[in-house]
């Protein structure tokens, strides 16, 4: 019996077409990010969003999309910029009703981009091998 994937956690396609569009209506009025909306073609962006969600989540679609440093690349973000989608994410998943232990593991999976999302040099625990390396170092010392 394999665990339940976050995707199936979180209510499947449904809920995450849900998210997409309420996440999507608070970006786009949100003063600290609208901007960076502004020329977007935002139907396709919430496509392009929806695909990639349901793959992160370990639903069933595998992600086509150019690698999160390449699509960011040229939109000046700041790590602010950053802080305001995530936590128009969180407030999303909070209003959708998503349990807190389901909540906490998307935002530590969007955590987990904001160097890549940013632009920035990898942290050290980038560069080890994240979450899945500080476990086994956590088990062989402890």
């Amino acid at each position: 019996h394999q665990p339940r994937s976050l995707f199936d956690k979180i209510g499947g396609e449904a809920a995450v077409a849900a998210a997409v569009d309420i996440f999507y209506k608070k970006n786009l009025s949100d003063t600290r990010v609208k901007l960076l909306f502004a020329a977007a073609e935002v139907p396709s962006l919430k496509a392009h969003q929806q695909r990639f969600l349901t793959m992160a989540f370990g639903g069933p679609v595998a992600y086509k999309g150019r690698a999160m440093r390449a699509a960011h690349a040229n939109l000046g973000l700041a790590p602010e910029h950053f802080d305001a989608v995530a936590d128009n994410l969180e407030s999303t998943l909070q209003e959708l009703g998503v349990a807190p232990a389901e909540q906490e593991e998307v935002m530590l999976l969007v955590g987990s981009l904001k160097t890549e999302v940013l632009g920035l040099p990898p942290t050290l625990y980038d560069r080890i091998g994240g979450v899945d390396a500080v476990a086994i170092l956590v088990d062989f010392f402890y």
